[in-house]
């Protein structure tokens, strides 16, 4: 009987090469899933709640990366002035509609589920590293069925501070199990975080960055999670 090869599942074909970190942490807005079409409306529901002028959608990609107020500050700031007693009056109407609408339209990347399974299938640990409050950050990783991808989650009120300063990406780690760690994100914020932490980082090219890619002065750079694994091997 004549037996034919088949590929390896894609998730096997990622896991070839070893992996010479112990963490791997994440950013998830515009990294790992594409959250822009809730966070733009949970944006315009604030903005005309608050009478200004909603902000086209394709145009909140570029607004996100340093949590709900500043996505609202910047939102205000696109047709007029924002002001810190508007920016707390809307803030509420944000995050509630958004926690009701966390996952009408996000969706992951394609590969992302992929690549986090890769890591853990080599035995390296998933750890998520975001501004997103905590609280939602779960709410969302809940809706995607992904509570038990990451050893750990820190969101950008986990701690006093947050990204771009490095205490949240350290500690993300650190309940990961700690060891040698890389960082993979999509933003400034996220590049400047990697650099403050003296950890190799990983930009994707189809995320939220206000700026090309090439100008995020990452270590290396994918346009597509099937290229991650190797990214993460080649870095070593």
């Amino acid at each position: 009987m004549i037996r034919l090869k088949l590929p390896l599942p894609p998730v096997q074909c990622l896991a070839m090469r070893p992996i010479p970190f112990d963490v791997v942490a994440f950013d998830l807005d515009g990294t790992l899933a594409d959250t822009a079409p809730d966070l733009a409306a949970s944006l315009n529901h604030a903005l005309r709640l608050l009478g200004r002028p909603e902000v086209p959608a394709a145009s909140v990609r570029h607004l996100v990366g340093h949590g709900a107020r500043a996505l609202l500050r910047r939102g205000l700031a696109t047709g007029g002035e924002a002001p810190e007693a508007l920016v707390e009056e809307g803030f509420p109407l944000l995050i509630d509609y958004y926690a009701a609408h966390i996952c009408d339209g996000t969706r992951p990347y394609p590969g992302a589920e992929e690549a986090i399974d890769a890591l853990n299938g080599a035995g390296v640990r998933a750890a998520l590293c975001t501004n997103k409050p905590e609280a939602l950050t779960r709410l969302l990783l809940e809706a995607l069925g992904w509570e038990d991808r990451f050893d750990a989650v820190v969101g950008g009120d986990t701690l006093a501070a947050r990204k771009p300063d490095p205490a949240p990406l350290h500690e993300a780690i650190r309940l990961a199990g700690g060891g040698r760690a890389a960082f993979v994100g999509d933003s400034i914020v996220d590049a400047e975080t990697a650099r403050a932490a003296a950890l190799p980082f990983v930009a994707v090219g189809f995320g939220f960055s206000d700026r090309p890619v090439e100008a995020l002065g990452a270590d290396s750079v994918i346009h597509a999670f099937d290229g991650l694994l190797d990214a993460l091997a080649d870095l070593g």
